[in-house]
C-alpha cells in the first residue's frame, strides 16, 4: 500500500502540517526527506530500513558521502541534498545567538555547539568569542585531537580573543564518547585558560562540553567555574 492510500493523519507529511514535526517518528521525518520510496517499499518503509542499516538517525545523518551513497535508495544527489539541510540548520542556530544575549541562554548556546561538535569522532576545543553585550562574534575551532584529547594551547586562545577583540569567551569541547561529564583535567584547563584571559581583560563566563544525543554540560551551571 502507497503512502496515499493511508489515512490522513498516518501520512508523514499531513501529520506534521495538522500535529506539528514533533509528533513525528524518526522514519516519518526521514521519509519527508527522502520523498519516494523504492519498488515494493514506501518512503517510510526505506526510511526506517535506512534507520535500521545504520543503527540510529545520528550515524546516518553523519555517515560520510561513501556510506551515505552506497545505502539503498540513496545517492550523491540526496546527499548533496542532506548536507545542505544540515548547514541551513547550524547556520539558523548561529543567527539566534547573534541576535540575543548569549550568556543568558546556555540552552541555546549549546544548540548550536551541538550542531558543530556532537557528531565528531574526534575531540577538538573552541571558544566563542562575545562582544560587551554577550553577543556571539564567531565560534573559532582552534585545536582538534585524537578519540579523547585535544592539546590545547593558552598562548593561541588568548591570540584569538585579541584578535576579534573579544570582552568575554566561552570555551567548549566534545567528548566524542558521548558522556559529557567533566573530567579532573577539564576543570583544571578551565582555570588555567581563565587565568590566561584574565590578564588580558577577557572573562571566561563558562565552559560548556558537549556529549551525544543532546547531552551537555555547563561549567557555570554547575558551579565548576574557577
Amino acid at each position: 500500500m502507497s503512502i496515499s492510500d493511508w489515512h490522513e493523519n498516518d501520512r508523514p507529511r499531513e501529520k506534521l502540517l495538522k500535529f506539528g514535526e514533533q509528533h513525528l517518528a524518526d522514519a516519518e521525518l526521514l521519509a519527508i526527506f527522502l520523498r519516494v520510496g523504492v519498488k515494493g517499499k514506501s518512503a517510510v518503509d526505506l526510511a526506517q530500513d535506512l534507520l535500521d542499516e545504520f543503527g540510529s538517525l545520528h550515524n546516518l545523518l553523519n555517515a560520510t558521502q561513501e556510506e551515505f551513497c552506497t545505502a539503498k535508495g540513496l545517492g550523491p544527489a540526496k546527499y548533496v541534498q542532506l548536507r545542505a539541510v544540515l548547514e541551513m540548520s547550524r547556520r539558523h542556530f548561529e543567527s539566534g545567538l547573534q541576535k540575543t544575549d548569549a550568556f543568558t541562554s546556555p540552552e541555546l548556546v549549546a544548540q548550536f555547539l551541538s550542531h558543530e561538535l556532537a557528531h565528531q569522532s574526534r575531540e577538538r576545543f573552541g571558544i566563542l568569542l562575545l562582544d560587551q553585550q554577550h553577543q556571539l562574534i564567531r565560534l573559532q575551532i582552534l585545536f582538534e585531537g585524537t578519540l579523547n584529547q585535544a592539546e590545547v594551547h593558552a598562548r593561541e586562545v588568548v591570540k584569538s580573543a585579541l584578535e576579534h577583540n573579544a570582552a568575554a569567551v566561552i570555551l567548549t569541547h566534545n567528548h566524542p564518547s558521548g558522556d559529557p561529564s567533566p573530567s579532573q583535567a577539564d576543570i583544571q584547563l578551565t582555570k588555567s585558560l581563565s587565568q590566561a584571559l584574565k590578564l588580558i581583560e577577557v572573562r571566561t563566563l563558562d565552559h560548556i562540553i558537549i556529549g551525544d544525543k543532546g547531552r551537555w554540560h555547563s561549567l557555570a551551571q554547575h558551579n565548576q567555574m574557577p
